[in-house]
Order: structure tokens, then sequence, then C-alpha cells
């Protein structure tokens, strides 16, 4: 599962993938500095892991991980090509999710494609190329679904009905995401039709540094226009994060976030979103070898939590041992828990939930 940072060039994407990453993709004051898209397995930052680790003391702590890529910078007419737009088109669509970054700071020394700063406008710009690109797609599908619907094939009917209403969204310049399915089958069809603009999207806010806190007019700019798309807006200081990356101590970047008047780093805010935004969720396996966080869809089975350890498990699958994070910590071992009765067997059916610490049995 990935998510990618799009936005307009310049507003920051590299320079926020390398906070996330620490990998170092090239970040520079011009347009289409990105080409290939760059992509960074980001530890997702989970303080109970960091609690299990203190109780169990294992030899090894492995952490929930996240794809992120960094997309090239997109402007007016990617959707018919223009700049780096067939390829940023494609890379996008091979996401899961968008975390769509917006300048919301003013510098006369980092140039903006447009002129001036305007996160409104900027936002309008990447909407409409993304709408434009699900819009030729689903006309396409239009032409050839239409003509299976005339001889009285009821799924070619569903799904023609369905292309009509998101071909009616689109064309009032709102995102296929608007569009709610109305039973699993169009559930399976939206996801079939792999519309750019039905993917899930995060806001961030790239500010300065003196706005990481409050956010400023730009950002309560944006938090208007997306107020009714249900989506999570994030205020960054993207060259701040920089700085703090830079640092070589936990001490020493403690002392720079509470300088700014931050508890944590905004890209570890940014991180958890993002996993959040791909629907997924952690459990844990914690033993003196290993404790690990294990990342699996949210309303996962417990045979499908137990496949992503090995195909194995969930081939063999038997039972899970269960104790929920908070009773495992309050009683600071499993056998303590044990001793409590908060020790539980569950078998194929049960529904795994965030922070379960689990053991499965099976049998190949």
């Amino acid at each position: 599962m990935k998510a990618g940072i799009v936005g307009l060039p310049n507003v920051g994407k590299s320079t926020l993938f390398n906070c996330l990453s620490n990998a170092k993709a090239q970040s520079a004051n011009f347009p289409f500095c990105t080409i290939e898209p760059n992509i960074g397995v980001v530890n997702v930052p989970d303080p109970r892991i960091n609690k299990l680790e203190e109780l169990v003391k294992p030899e090894r702590v492995q952490m929930a991980t996240v794809d992120i890529v960094d997309i090239a910078g997109l402007v007016k007419g990617a959707s018919k090509g223009e700049g780096l737009g067939n390829q940023f088109l494609g890379n996008i669509r091979e996401c899961n999710a968008i975390i769509h970054v917006l300048r919301c700071f003013d510098n006369d020394n980092i140039v903006h494609v447009d002129g001036n700063v305007n996160p409104i406008r900027d936002k309008e710009t990447i909407d409409i190329e993304l709408q434009l690109k699900d819009l030729e797609t689903v006309e396409k599908r239009l032409e050839k679904v239409k003509r299976a619907a005339k001889t009285g094939n009821k799924e070619a009917q569903a799904e023609e009905a369905l292309l009509n209403r998101i071909r009616e969204a689109l064309l009032q310049a709102k995102s296929a995401r608007t569009i709610v399915p109305q039973n699993n089958d169009e559930e399976v069809l939206m996801e079939a039709f792999q519309l750019i603009t039905a993917k899930p999207v995060l806001y961030v806010c790239n500010v300065d540094e003196s706005s990481a806190v409050n956010g400023n007019k730009y950002v309560d700019q944006v938090r208007e226009l997306v107020k009714d798309e249900e989506a999570e807006v994030i205020v960054l200081s993207v060259g701040a994060e920089a700085d703090i990356t830079e640092l070589e101590s936990y001490e020493e970047r403690q002392v720079f976030l509470e300088d700014m008047g931050l508890e944590e780093p905004g890209a570890s805010v940014l991180i958890r979103a993002a996993y959040k935004l791909l629907k997924q969720q952690t459990y844990f396996t914690a033993g003196v070898k290993e404790v690990r966080a294990w990342t699996i869809n949210i309303g996962a089975t417990a045979p499908q939590a137990a496949g992503v350890i090995h195909t194995d498990f969930e081939k063999g699958f038997i039972r899970a041992e269960v104790i929920s994070y908070d009773d495992y910590v309050q009683y600071g071992s499993e056998a303590k828990a044990k001793e409590a009765g908060k020790f539980r067997v569950e078998g194929k059916e049960y529904i795994v939930k965030d922070g379960d610490v689990m053991h499965f049995r099976f049998n190949v």
C-alpha cells in the first residue's frame, strides 16, 4: 500500500519526502526537479511499541512501515501531457492514497510556477487535471459498456448507471470520491475503474516556521475549502522539519521542537495520518526474540492477520491467542494478563482490533 505525495512544482514535496523517509531525494528551486518517483519505506511512529519493548526487553524491535512515493510536480495541461503529465498521472494511479501538499507560505526566494502564493488556486489546478484524466477514462469505458447494456445485460446496465453518475460529478468539477457506492457490486466496480480522484486524500499545508503551531490565513482558506470533503488537513513547516532531521541527537530535536511549541515532529503526525488514510492498522507479536508491529487492513480476520507473517500461518490457521494492548500494559506481561483472565482464544471469524497482542497456532 502506497501513499503518493502530489502538488505543483516547488511546494516542498521532495523536501517533505526526505523528512519522512530520511532518503535524500533531490530538492531544488526549479520545476520538475523530481522526474522519476522516489519511494521511501517509512517507519510508523507508535508509542505502543516503545512500551512493549520496555516490558518485554526483546533482542530486536520491528516497527510497522508505510510506503511513501515522491511524485513529479504537476502543472496545468498535465491531463493532456503537459510538463511530465502522463508520467505523473501514471505514477499517482499506482498509489492507494494521495498526500496533497499545498504551499501556504510567502517567500520571494522560492519560485512559484504561477507567480504568487494561492493554495486555493493551486488545489483547483491539481483537482481539475486529475478530474479531466478521470473523465477521459470514464468516457472511454462508457463507450464500451453502452453496447452491452443495450442488449439487456444487467451487469452492463448497472456499470453504465454508475459511470454516468461519476461522469456527471466530474463534469461539475467534483472528484469521483464524492460518489458513494450503493452496494457491494458498485464498490467492486469503483475499485476496478482505478480512478485517480476516487483515492482518499490528505492535505498538507506547508507553512513557515512561525505558523507551524497555529497555521495562518492560507491554512484557514484551505480548511474552509475542504470542509465538505471529510479530508484531514495537517499543518507542517517542511523547512523546519528538514532542520529537525539534520540534528544528531534526540535531545537536540526535543529542544528544537519545544522552541517551536510542538510536542513531536509534524512528520510523525503525517505518517500516522497516511497509515490511517490507507485504512491500515497494527497488531503486535511480543516475545524475547522480537517485539514487532504488523500491518493489516482494517477489518482483517485472524487468519488474514496470520498470513501477513507467513502464508502457511493463514492456510493452516487453528486459533489466535489474543491479549488487548491495554490489558498487556496494565498487567505488565503475558503471564500476568493470563492470570487475570485477560487472555482470549479466538477462531477464524475473529476481526482483529488495532493494538491486539497476538500469537497464532497453525498446522501445515
